[in-house]
């Protein structure tokens, strides 16, 4: 009997201009929480995706205790016992959660769906694992994290052994990371076995007992947890010592740039309003970060300030211009850049180029068009521009379909052309999920840079580091209202928490 449940053995993988994958071993115990580490774009996702059988690798072979096995797609995964949560979810939109999570592994009787049956069981898997759902909800109508529970319950109901979950906790509060740390412990005591993707250090040291690097498509080696550090795995990651400390300079804050008054937002799920009365102001020079659990009104209240949705009632003013009902182009016109909580929704063309993406906020002035027609020798120098000044990766340089790109890469990119339109105001929303730690140190110096040049800077994160770390101001939303605001050098992680789980709150003054 082998010592390892899953080997993959010299595995190569190569796509259109890359070599995604270049003769990587990876073996997995059983019972073992396995993490790989690596920058984006370095092959994880792909090896993972490898295993669970969405490509077929050139060169290798994969053993299940021992014995070579074939897979030739996820259905063969899934009978060996092999889910996968994936980075970019599988859902279809307009099915329910529950739907979402039996579709292909339905029982029936007589031709007849036991939905009766399924439903007991998702039930008792979400309340568990602590990942309750609401197994009626359309996916399109819920938030991005309950999505992700929604993925974790897919991979629990088929009763799989081993384990993926790709970038599992991108989406996730630091209280449901925790929880999901302590579910994979659980997993791993139950003698499941389990490859955890991920970029966070953190969460490798906590939870994984070895890890697996890769860089550029290589294998840098496996280690022991217990015998590395934080710094020894980012060196390992990204050939260089990373800073963790995010460096800035006092703000000086200058003129009100967004002034929100008397905001209100209707819910997507319920009758009651999702953002309640809420108002708040911006100034040049300074970022204010919006701080919350998920799903207290943060998603509904970007949604209506960037013209994604209407606002019930209230006013919007950017640089002294009232945008209430500005469409989504006036709005970028008048001066605000956003980079989207999702990516793939609101922030790119999936199936463009990386080139055309770029462009997509201005593809309608000089130089990019003449007499109407799209000049594309102009498009390629500003796309190559922004992709060597922002590190973005891809196999094809402009010409790559974007759907092809790392999730990593993808956001690099978005983040790249929302900065260089040089707007007065930058809302970003999770700007650093699924990133790496040296691009999460390279976009932090972006959004500080901003700050420095007089910019004003929202920031959406779910990150307590990051709220503490890059932000100035920083305000809390609970239940759809503001209910602290804070200098994050005068507040503790804990006393935030308790303001983000609605146990304490003050009076806001503007």
């Amino acid at each position: 009997m082998s010592d390892y449940v899953i080997e993959m053995l010299h595995i190569t993988k190569e796509f259109p201009g890359i070599k995604a994958n270049d003769d990587i071993t990876l073996q997995l115990k059983k019972g073992e929480i396995h993490a790989l580490l690596g920058e984006n774009g370095a092959g994880k996702s792909t090896l993972m995706s490898v295993l669970f059988g969405m490509y077929k690798p050139e060169k290798g072979r994969i053993l299940k205790n021992g014995q070579e096995v074939k897979i030739n797609d996820p259905n063969d995964a899934n009978a060996l016992g092999i889910g996968m949560v994936h980075q970019h979810f599988k859902l279809v939109e307009v099915f329910s959660v529950l739907d979402n999570i039996i579709l292909g592994a339905e029982d029936t009787r007589g031709g007849f769906l036991l939905k009766k049956e399924a439903r007991r069981k998702v039930m008792e898997l979400s309340e568990r694992y602590g990942l309750r759902v609401d197994p009626d909800a359309k996916i399109e109508d819920i938030s991005v994290g309950m999505q992700q529970r929604v993925e974790i319950l897919k991979m629990l109901y088929r009763d799989n052994e081993i384990l993926i979950l790709d970038e599992p906790t991108a989406v996730l509060t630091p209280q449901e990371i925790d929880e999901l740390m302590e579910i994979m412990r659980s997993f791993a005591r139950e003698g499941k076995s389990i490859l955890f993707i991920t970029h966070k250090l953190n969460e490798i040291m906590a939870v994984a007992d070895r890890c697996t690097v890769l860089r550029k498509g290589k294998l840098m080696g496996t280690v022991e947890i217990q015998n590395t550090t934080k710094e020894e795995l980012s060196r390992m990651m990204v050939g260089r010592d990373v800073n963790f400390v995010v460096e800035k300079k006092q703000q000086k804050p200058g003129d009100v740039v967004l002034s929100v008054r008397n905001f209100s937002v209707k819910s997507r799920v319920h009758k009651n309003d999702a953002v309640k009365n809420v108002s708040l102001d911006v100034r040049a020079g300074e970022i204010v970060c919006l701080a919350g659990i998920e799903g207290n009104g943060q998603t509904e209240f970007i949604s209506a300030l960037t013209g994604l949705e209407k606002a019930r009632s209230g006013h919007v003013t950017l640089c002294g211009k009232d945008i209430s009902k500005a469409s989504i182009r006036q709005r970028s016109i008048a001066g605000m850049s956003h980079v989207p909580e999702d990516r793939h929704k609101h922030g790119l063309v999936l199936d463009y180029t990386l080139a055309e993406n770029m462009v997509l906020q201005k593809y309608w002035q000089q130089p990019f068009q003449k007499h109407g027609f799209i000049q594309f020798g102009e498009v390629r120098r500003y796309a190559e521009r922004l992709i060597e000044q922002y590190d973005v990766r891809s196999g094809q340089g402009a010409d790559t379909i974007v759907r092809s790109m790392s999730g990593g890469n993808q956001q690099k990119a978005i983040v790249g052309r929302e900065i260089d339109t040089d707007s007065p105001l930058l809302v970003a929303v999770q700007p650093t999920r699924g990133l790496d730690v040296g691009a999460i140190e390279y976009i932090h110096r972006q959004i500080v840079g901003q700050r420095d040049a007089g910019k004003a800077v929202l920031l959406v994160s779910l990150e307590l580091d990051e709220v503490m770390n890059v932000s100035d101001r920083i305000l809390v939303m609970y239940e759809g209202e503001i209910v602290g605001q804070f200098d994050p050098h005068e507040i503790t992680v804990q006393e935030l928490g308790l303001y983000m789980s609605g146990a304490k709150r003050q009076e806001v003054l503007l």
